[in-house]
This record gives C-alpha cells, structure tokens and sequence, in this order.
C-alpha cells in the first residue's frame, strides 16, 4: 500500500519572552487561523523556490519529466513527495490537520445545547455532553469582521439562553464548556440576572469572609482526600516491589507474582467466615475431651497429628450439638442433647453452610477476576501502533524522583525488548520439511512426557496401597506417615525437571509457546497425581478406618501434603536457583545465570492451592496456612529471583498469562475440588465417632433435620420449608435456572462476536478511507501538475518572437 505524502513544516524558533508573557489560547481563532496560515505560506514559498531553481539547472529533465508519465512528482530533501502549492493548501485545510477549536463553534454548540435543554427541562446527563465538534480552517481569505460579529452574535443568544436556565444547570453548562476561566466568568456574570447581580453586589462584603472559609474547607478537604488517596496506594501489598521485578525481568515474570498475589486474595476472602462461624464459635464454647490430650513435641509442625487431632484444626475437634456449655459426647455415640435456654447456634447447620457460602462466593470471584481478565488480555483493539505508543506515550513526567525514573527506564526498555521480540517471532517461517520434522519431534517427545506422568501415577498408586496395609499406625510411628507425601513431592519435583530436559529438543520458536507447552505438562502430572490421592483417601480409606475419624486422616494427609511441598519449593529454590548459579560461576567460569521458571513454579501455586481447597472441609484452618506459605513464597522468591535468576535470554510480551493462570485456576483446579467435596456431603458417610455429622448417613442430612424442625415450629417460618422443598431437593427449577444461565452466556458470545465483526468492518472503512485520501491526492496533484505545464507551454509560446516562427515556417 503506499504510504501517506510527509510533509516538512520550516518553523522558526521564535525567541522566549524575557517578562514570561502567557501564551495565546489555542481557542482564539484569529491568531490560530493568523500563525497557521503564515505556517502555509512560508512553506508554499519554500516550495516555489526549489520548483524554480530545479527547473533552472535541470531543463533537460524537467522537459522529460514533463513529456514522460504524470504520476511522476519532485522529492523533497528527506525523499519525501513535493506537491504545489495548491495541493499543500487543499491539505493543510483538511480536518485532521486543523490546530485548536474554534470559539466560535464552540459557542454555537453550547447555544444549541441550551435551547434543547430548556425544552427538555430537566437536567443534563453527562453522556449527553459530547465533544464539540473539531472546526477546519478550509478558507483562508474568510473576512474577519464578519465572522466576529456572527460570533458575537452567537455569543448573545448563548447569554439569552444561559439566562433561561436554573442556577445549577447554568453551571452545569458553563463548567463542561472548553473555554479559558475568564471567557466563563464573563458568560456567568452576563447570563446571571440583574437582581441577582445588584443582590450579589450588596452581599459581596458580607459573604466574603463565609465564602473564603467555604473555600478554605472545600481545598482542605480535596487535600485531604488526595492524600488519603496517596496513602491508599502505598498500602497495597507489594506495589514497589512488583514495579521493580516488571522493570527488570519483564511481564512474563511479573505474570507469576501477580498470580501469587491474586491466590493471596482468594484466601483471605475464604478465611474470615471460617474463623467468624465455625473456628471461633468452636473455641468460645469447646467441647469437653474424650480423653487424654497428648503434649505438643514439634513433631506436629510436620506430621499434622498428636496435639492438633484434639484442636479447632480439624473436623473431629467440632461438637454435633447447638452450642452452649461444653457437652460431653454419649458413649453410644448418639445426639448430644442441648440443655434448656442453650444458644440457637446448631453447630452442623453452621458448618454446612459456612463452607457453602464460602465456596458459593469464592466461584463468584473466580468467574469474576476470569472475565475481567479476559476482558483486559483479549481485547478487540489493533496492535499495529503500540511501538510508537510505547515510544512516544508511556513516560510519565510526574515522576521526579531519580529510583523512580529509573525503574521507569528500566520498564519502558523491556517492554520495548518484548514488543520487538514479539514482532520478529512473527516473521520467522519454517519450510515444509523443517515442520515435518518438528512434527515429529513434538510427538515423540510428548510420548515420553506422557509415559513419565502414567509411570508417576503408578508409583503414587502403589505406594498408597502399600500404606493402606501398613495401617493403623501408632503414635509413636508418626513420622511412617510422611512416606507418602514424601514420594508424591518428590515425583512432583523430579517431573518438571525431566519435562524440562525433553523440551530442549523442540525447540520452540516462541518463548510464549514454549511456557504453555510446560504449564500443560505439569498440570496433568499433577492434576493426575491429585486424582489418584481423592481415590486412596475417599475410596479406600474410608472402608479401612471405619471405626476411626477418617476425616481427621484426610485433613492430616492434606496438611502433611502441604507441609512438604512448601519444604521440597524452598529446595528447589536453594538447589535449583543458588547452588546452580554459584556451580556456573566458580567452576564452569559461566557468567549467566540460570532463568526463572515460571511455568514449574506457577504450576505449584496451583497445586497448593488445590490442596488448600480440598482439605477445608476437613481442616478449616488451611487457608490460613496458605497465606502464611505464600507470604513466605513471595518474599523467597523474590530475593532469589533478584540474586541468583536473570531476566529471559529471548524477552516475550505475557500479554495473555493471567488469563491463562486464572482459567486454570478455575478449572480443573476448582471445579475438580468442588467435585471433590460434594461427593464427600452427598454420598459419603460420615463418622460415628466425631465430628459435627456424627449420627447421620450423609453430611447433606443436616439440612434436611434443620427443615423437619422448622415444620414443627409453627406457621411463622413454614415458608422455609417450602423453599427447600420445592427450590432445593426439586431437580427442576435447577435445570431451569442452568439453562437460562447457558442462554446468558451464549447471547453474550454471541454479542461478543457481532461486536468483533463490527470493529474488523471499521477497520475495514478507515483503511479504505485512508487510501481513497492518497488517492485523490496523487490526482489532485496530477491535475494541477497538467495545469502547470499548460500554463507554462502558453507562457513560453507567448515569450518566443513571431522572428523565430517565421524562421521554423520558412525552413519547412
């Protein structure tokens, strides 16, 4: 496509004024139209000038020029087109290069404005206040004594109209008006009535000192809350510290930590209506010890049993009763029986649907923070000029600080390297016989990742039978129960370093594609991993430890499970980070340092994380243990990321990175626990000996004893039943309101859709606008090129003496 004519304003540099005289104000037209048309004739002369002299020292040339084609034109210093005069001034008086607003078009639209204000007689909306429209200055010898008084003119009718309107709609209007503050303190005192003006003139001295104390209060207060604002902002966790590791390791980098905070986000939401309604009402009213609690010994710290089995940390510790004093449970494990005048707290009812609305609002979140950031990586919107935005729009010149314009630097430089690196990824092709044999490379080595994740799960697999027939498991043998966690963590950890060493030989062309490439691996190595423990604890532990709190093992399991992946990461972080740098550096003379990996070490938030969530209902303590390990993680990993890890060798722009941690966190991650958990209330059977579910089949029956009751308590809450009867265990209104939830979602992809056809058809049009504009430009100059050629023939034919024709006739 060919490109846009350049053109090269000479403007003088005109002089600063020593006593710092204001600048005019870009809306005042008679010195914008003044200083833009003198721009136009300078150039214009600049123009004639070189046409002039190339005619005088190249005649031969220009005489070829004029006889040969006409889309020929001259070329100016920088090799960009000349035009004439004329075609320069058709340009200059196109829209796009028009400089300022007119006031004059600005007062017309304001009075227009009025008058439908005052007929619709209400107040104005602020998307009702669109821009004013931008003026072109197409003709250059409009008389200026006309366009005054029409100005002026308009400026009357504005003042009639202002004077129409209330008080608060008038400075409504003259605040969204773009004119300088004395153009509007002028229409105010204008439009403002004559008694108000004599009442405001009478008032003036005894509201003076009222109005500066109003004053006074109304800047305090935007003070005030401009620093609170400030202080807002220095509050959030980590907002210097991910400034740093963005400007100095890039977005791909930055993608894990922000990911870490978001999972920090998630816990904290999910802890406090743990501790509010289940830890803390158990701990004001705890129940009385069915025997001998055992001394803590620091073993605990590991293997999550001994003293913790008789704390709020897990499910056995919590009562079956409605709280009131301590009850002691019936040695026929019957229902405790709550004494007269107890608190209406039923402690199964709280636990149940605590952990419900819990989950109900941690999905509600999810699904948020995954639309929202869909949303902002997957926007509709053209990429073609976000270098030059990058160059010429990113630096913010607030900033006066040296650390700060530093790690600015630093941030621009490697969103630059990003954007560059992302560009040239694009250009790089391969043949026919290079992706042939890439295809095969990528098949036979995912044969071999996919061959190490089923010998993995049977390793897991046996293991887990090997300690079934090892149980029950003394207290004093403890520490036997480690094994299995032990060997998942290990296989965890040994996984993504092989997957690693396979991934070499694909040679991925695309950085981004390559972390992919590894996320998927490690997710099902891990999800399947996962899978197989959810088997052992819910179908083969359950039938081995009947007479046994099999919840309190599943919550220990998945406590010692979490222990021992945050003891095997910090490993990883000192052997696989420091040890590796200071290996490369001492003995194999290496300068670089080994990257950071983001897709192993994400991968690892979201196993943590998938734990966190499996084990609340047995543990409703994990979340807190989860923001503790990532607090710790972070501030780990960030100090061996600045020490020992440097930033990617092939920079690359995570543009779309969140979005893609978010989805996974979302699934399998959490749908997989919420399956998880719901098979566990629905269809397992709870333990007779502890718990809150403790004489029921299911831990869903809580609910339905809670309704029976309220049938019995009289007329007042019988609607509550009702609900539960006919909203709750009725299957229809669920598959009603899943299918209007699907036709929510599919109209909204289908707008989605529709809008992005739109957008691609505008593109479209400005494109094809654009190059209509080269168009009849490059006519428009051929024609006045034809014309000048003409006008010149006509001039030479009337220079040269009739002497000569006679001559040229008589020699014929």
């Amino acid at each position: 496509m060919s490109q846009s004519p350049a053109f090269v304003l000479n403007v003088l540099e005109t002089p600063e004024d020593p006593e710092g005289s204001q600048e005019p104000s870009p809306y005042d037209e008679s010195e914008v139209h003044d200083s833009f048309h003198q721009l136009i004739q300078e150039q214009s002369r600049w123009v004639a000038e070189e046409g002039l002299e190339l005619q005088q020292r190249q005649p031969e040339t220009g005489a070829l020029g004029a006889s040969g084609s006409d889309h020929e034109t001259m070329l100016g210093p920088e090799g960009a087109p000349v035009y004439s005069m004329a075609t320069l001034r058709i340009l200059a008086s196109m829209p796009s290069r028009t400089i300022g607003r007119s006031r004059g078009a600005i007062i017309s639209q304001y009075y227009s404005r009025t008058v439908k204000l005052r007929r619709r007689a209400g107040r104005p909306q602020l998307r009702d206040m669109g821009r004013s429209a931008r003026p072109s200055l197409r003709l250059y010898d409009l008389e200026l004594d006309s366009a005054v008084l029409e100005e002026e003119e308009k400026r009357g009718l504005l003042v009639k109209e202002l004077q129409g309107l209330t008080a608060a709609q008038r400075d409504h209007m003259l605040r969204g008006m773009p004119l300088s503050l004395a153009e509007k303190r002028g229409l105010r005192e204008e439009s403002r009535p004559p008694r108000g003006k004599h009442r405001a003139q009478w008032h003036r001295g005894l509201l003076s000192c009222c109005d500066q104390l109003r004053d006074s209060c109304v800047l305090a207060s935007h003070n005030l809350g401009l620093a609170l604002l400030s202080g807002l902002q220095a509050l959030m966790p980590w907002h210097y510290a991910l400034k740093r590791i963005g400007g100095r390791f890039g977005s791909s980098v930055l993608s894990y930590f922000l990911f870490l905070k978001t999972l920090l986000a998630f816990n904290t939401l999910l802890l406090p209506p743990l501790l509010a309604f289940i830890v803390g009402v158990q701990a004001a009213f705890p129940p009385a010890p069915t025997g001998p609690v055992p001394a803590f010994t620091g073993l605990e710290l590991l293997t999550g049993g001994g003293y913790f089995t008789h704390s709020v940390m897990y499910y056995g510790y919590y009562s079956n009763a409605t709280l009131n004093q301590p009850c002691a449970s019936p040695l026929d494990g019957s229902q405790c029986t709550p004494e007269a005048g107890s608190l209406p707290y039923s402690m199964p009812l709280a636990y149940l649907f605590t952990l419900g609305a819990a989950f109900f609002i941690t999905c509600i979140t999810l699904v948020y923070s995954m639309s929202r950031s869909f949303g902002e990586s997957y926007r509709v919107g053209s990429t073609s000029g976000v270098h030059a935005i990058t160059v010429f729009c990113s630096w913010d010149y607030k900033v006066t600080q040296r650390w700060a314009t530093r790690l600015q630097h630093d941030n621009i430089r490697t969103q630059l390297k990003e954007l560059l690196a992302e560009w040239q990824s694009r250009q790089h092709r391969r043949s026919a016989c290079g992706q042939l044999r890439r295809v095969a490379v990528l098949g036979l080595v995912w044969l071999l990742c996919l061959g190490t994740t089923l010998g993995c799960t049977l390793a897991v697999y046996t293991f887990s039978e090997l300690m079934i027939k090892q149980s029950p498991v003394s207290a004093e043998r403890e520490a036997v129960l480690l094994l299995l966690p032990l060997v998942v963590c290990l296989l965890n950890l040994g996984g993504p370093y092989l997957f690693r060493i396979l991934a070499a030989l694909e040679r991925h062309d695309s950085p981004v594609l390559e972390v992919y490439v590894a996320i998927c691996r490690n997710l099902i190595l891990k999800m399947v991993t996962l899978g197989i423990l959810c088997y052992h604890w819910l179908g083969r532990r359950v039938g081995t430890l009947k007479d046994q709190c099999w919840e309190n093992f599943v919550g220990q399991e998945l406590y010692r499970l979490m222990v021992m992946d945050f003891i095997f990461t910090l490993l990883d972080t000192l052997l696989g980070e420091l040890v590796w740098r200071l290996f490369s550096e001492k003995q194999l003379k290496r300068k670089g340092k080994p990257e950071f990996d983001i897709a192993g070490n994400v991968l690892e938030l979201i196993y943590g994380q998938t734990l966190t969530w499996l084990g609340v209902l047995f543990s409703p303590l994990l979340p807190a243990m989860q923001i503790i390990k990532l607090l710790l993680l972070f501030y780990i990993k960030k100090a061996s990321l600045m020490a020992n890890c440097q930033a990617p060798r092939r920079p690359w722009k995570a543009s779309h990175m969140s979005t893609v941690f978010i989805s996974l966190l979302c699934f399998p991650s959490f749908l997989g626990a919420a399956v998880f958990l719901c098979y566990a209330v629905w269809q397992v059977k709870p333990s007779s000996t502890c718990g809150p579910f403790r004489t029921l089949d299911t831990m869903y029956e809580a609910g339905k004893v809670w309704v029976r009751r309220l049938e019995k308590a009289g007329p007042r809450v019988s609607w509550l039943p009702w609900i539960h009867r006919y909203l709750v265990e009725d299957t229809f209104p669920i598959y009603l309101v899943s299918a209007l939830l699907l036709a929510v979602i599919y109209l909204n992809i289908q707008v989605v859709k529709g809008q992005r056809k739109v957008i691609c058809l505008l593109k479209e049009q400005i494109s094809n606008e654009g190059e209509d504009k080269i168009f009849l430009i490059n006519k428009l100059q051929r024609v006045y090129e034809r014309k000048e050629r003409s006008r010149a023939g006509r001039t030479e034919e009337a220079v040269t003496p009739p002497a000569l024709l006679t001559d040229g006739w008589d020699a014929q």
